[in-house]
């Protein structure tokens, strides 16, 4: 709906992603002032918008590098400003650093669990496009901040399918580890933490993150058994 509104407005998806951005740079104030209730509101408003731009960029034909870094890093931004402000909040700094380390972990892995199933089905799957100008600048930033962890997802999954052929590759990047990852995106801890900040227990969110962080360990273990049961079978 929303992009059956913008695109015959011709607004450019990267203007969605920072009205997206500003929406929860408001909302992680608001968390900070006490105002629990309109700042889950608000969340909800910067979910929807988050998952406009992609849509219409896709739909208008502009897929830009620019829209992709600007994507990354402003969410990047708001989910440390959002755990700054549970951190003003409630008092519990310690916790509210963990969450955002554990929540910038579990998004990592769930976008390069994607990206690498999708490369292993020989779809594009292109962590860092080139850019020039601003776009080029953002590019550096992503280099310095995201790119570390995507290398290290990418050389871990190596490291376990050195010497096997296609067919344990396919097998190792399953569907189902896909899937569960996405239900660990961000669309889905934004209306969580909204729920949290309804409730009034904001630092809740953060063990949230936490037990995401360690879900992580049995999908692992999933992929081990994975990879191990069609070692020995063969499928």
């Amino acid at each position: 709906m929303v992009v059956l509104v913008l695109a015959p407005l011709r607004v450019p998806p990267p203007a969605v992603v920072l009205a997206a951005g500003a929406t929860g740079l408001v909302a992680a104030y608001l968390i900070g002032s006490g105002a629990l209730v309109a700042a889950a509101v608000l969340l909800q408003l910067k979910t929807v918008l988050d998952n406009a731009d992609g849509q219409l960029a896709r739909a208008t034909g502009r897929v830009t590098a620019l829209g992709r870094y600007l994507d990354s890093e402003s969410d990047l931004v708001v989910d440390a400003a959002i755990f700054a402000g549970i951190g003003w909040a409630t008092g519990r700094w310690a916790l509210a650093g963990a969450g955002f380390a554990c929540l910038t972990l579990v998004l990592g892995v769930n976008y390069n669990a994607e990206r690498l199933y999708r490369r292993e089905r020989g779809e594009p799957a292109e962590s860092m496009p080139a850019a020039n100008g601003f776009a080029g600048v953002l590019a550096r930033v992503y280099a310095l901040v995201y790119a570390p962890q995507d290398r290290l997802v990418e050389r871990f999954a190596e490291r376990r399918l050195r010497g096997r052929g296609p067919d344990a590759r396919v097998a190792y990047h399953d569907r189902a580890t896909v899937a569960v990852l996405a239900n660990f995106g961000l669309s889905t801890q934004l209306a969580v933490l909204g729920v949290c900040l309804a409730a009034g227990a904001p630092a809740a969110y953060a063990w949230v993150a936490i037990g995401c962080a360690v879900a992580l360990v049995p999908l692992a273990f999933r992929r081990e058994l994975l990879l191990r049961r069609h070692i020995e079978t063969g499928r």
